[in-house]
């Protein structure tokens, strides 16, 4: 991942230290002797390259220097003013000022890569963050099915639910019709003078000489008819207890066992709680 932004900017600052360098030469040539351009020339590159080390130690430190980064700069912005000074004096200015912009572009490719440096994480960080993404897709993917699944089932339990109260409100409605129509039928039956005394000869018979009217049995919520209280019988005292079951117990020989007599006691009638019982049981056995 490093080459990607490393080899850019490797290639840009060769290509701009060479262009630079040609260019001096060429420029200054004619006017100086070219050992005195050649030594211009590498002047401006080498300057250039001693601040780009420099800077690259200190990133490789993790720390940065302004003044360092500002010298770097006026280094990149010399070597393309030369560019631009040669271009606008050359009889094709075009061409050169096409390339003029190499040494800026040089160092702006670094500023990338010292970027990428800063931000950079370890493999093991990147799968990490790769393991949590994940997980959070899944988690969401999970969350999602499982609204749409309840939302599913509230839909059917809605549905069911709508189609069995309808189911009853049209048994209620074809009830209470049929009903209806049996009170008006009942209604249309009292109302008619020979029926009515047909009905009335069957009721209770009351006073003679009154004929009692036949009523209609009343339509309308009931109330529930209480079964009669059984009479609770008489609690034994201890007394009474002890001598029922010492009675019970001695009635056979050996006697009877705590289980059989109490299927006995019970069978007799007689009414005690398991606790009474029992405790009356120990009195008597021991």
């Amino acid at each position: 991942m490093k080459a990607k932004t490393v080899l850019p900017a490797v290639a840009m600052t060769a290509v701009s230290m060479v262009l630079t360098l040609a260019v001096v030469v060429m420029w200054l040539g004619t006017a100086v002797p070219w050992l005195v351009a050649l030594v211009v020339g590498l002047g401006i590159d080498g300057g250039w390259l001693a601040t780009l080390a420099y800077e690259r130690r200190l990133a490789a430190q993790g720390d940065h220097s302004t003044p360092v980064t500002v010298v770097g700069w006026a280094f990149g912005a010399v070597a393309t003013g030369v560019l631009v000074a040669h271009a606008l004096t050359s009889s094709s200015p075009a061409a050169w000022l096409a390339v003029s912009w190499f040494p800026l572009a040089a160092k702006a490719l670094w500023l990338v890569h010292g970027l990428w440096e800063r931000t950079a994480l370890t493999a093991t960080a990147l799968e990490s963050i790769r393991g949590i993404q994940q997980e959070a897709r899944d988690e969401a993917a999970v969350a999602r099915a499982r609204l749409r699944s309840e939302a599913a089932t509230e839909e059917t339990r809605l549905t069911a639910v709508t189609g069995a109260g309808a189911r009853v409100a049209r048994v209620q409605a074809e009830t209470a019709k049929t009903l209806s129509k049996a009170w008006s039928t009942l209604e249309t039956t009292r109302a008619s003078e020979e029926t009515g005394k047909a009905l009335t000869s069957v009721t209770t018979p009351v006073t003679v000489g009154v004929t009692p009217r036949w009523e209609l049995p009343v339509w309308g919520p009931s109330e529930a008819v209480r079964a009669p209280a059984l009479e609770a019988a008489p609690a034994l005292t201890d007394d009474a207890l002890d001598a029922v079951v010492e009675e019970i117990r001695t009635s056979r020989t050996p006697p009877l066992s705590y289980r059989e007599m109490s299927a006995r006691f019970r069978a007799a009638g007689h009414s005690a709680s398991e606790l009474r019982l029992r405790a009356a049981w120990k009195r008597v056995a021991a």
